[in-house]
């Protein structure tokens, strides 16, 4: 594990199931746990095994950290864009690693300032992508990447997750930030966290109630239990 000022860091931490993970990045948890446990497939030969995307640590029940979500949502531009070939994925990932030789390159600001471009020629490489397409891959790509926040050393520290299905219209309000409220979702700038005034809203508190109690916008509050709503629009 990483060490921050002789502690371990917390970004490191596994914190999240992946069933968290789905509903903060609005991913399909089998989805996720492919990418991170694996998955067997049928072979003319029989079943092989499909190995993790994303490294994380051996623990049962399986639990992500921080960088991993992160992780996670950068190859989701790839996913949400593209027919995902995980084969092809695997080997362009192999190759930025092999390139930066870092933990976590996916969660870095390297790879916002060179590795976009190097996933995406080997990426493009391998599915024979054109221009257009990988154009509107890397597009894809930094959209995702303006939503994380990296600290003074390059490595994510605050990560905006969409809110909305489409990415265009997804305003900044919510952050996680693994120093704030153990790395639950919270509006960003105070630390309440979505999953409390979900649970008030079902408790039958009204929006305007909430907003009066916390001295917050219910514009704002609405946005943030939406993020425990994921059936909404």
């Amino acid at each position: 594990m990483m060490q921050l000022y002789g502690k371990t860091d917390p970004r490191d931490i596994p914190s999240y199931s992946i069933r968290d993970a789905a509903k903060y990045l609005r991913i399909p948890a089998g989805t996720i746990s492919s990418w991170v446990k694996g998955r067997n497939y049928p072979t003319a030969n029989g079943l092989n095994f499909f190995k993790p995307l994303i490294i994380t640590q051996e623990l049962k029940p399986k639990l992500l950290s921080f960088t991993n979500l992160v992780e996670i949502h950068i190859l989701r531009a790839i996913r949400k864009h593209h027919k995902i070939q995980l084969d092809n994925v695997r080997k362009a990932l192999d190759y930025i690693d092999e390139h930066f030789q870092v933990p976590h390159p996916l969660a870095r600001e390297e790879f916002r300032t060179d590795g976009v471009d190097l996933f995406i020629e080997r990426y493009g490489s391998l599915i024979n992508a054109s221009k257009a397409r990988q154009t509107d891959m890397k597009e894809a790509l930094n959209a995702h990447l303006e939503r994380i926040e990296p600290d003074d050393t390059g490595l994510a520290i605050k990560f905006y997750p969409f809110t909305r299905s489409h990415e265009e219209d997804n305003p900044r309000i919510v952050v996680i930030d693994p120093r704030i409220a153990f790395g639950r979702l919270v509006i960003a700038d105070t630390g309440i966290t979505t999953s409390i005034l979900a649970e008030r809203l079902k408790a039958g508190d009204s929006i305007e109630d909430l907003a009066d109690d916390y001295d917050c916008d219910p514009m704002i509050i609405q946005e943030a239990i939406r993020c425990e709503l994921p059936a909404a629009a």
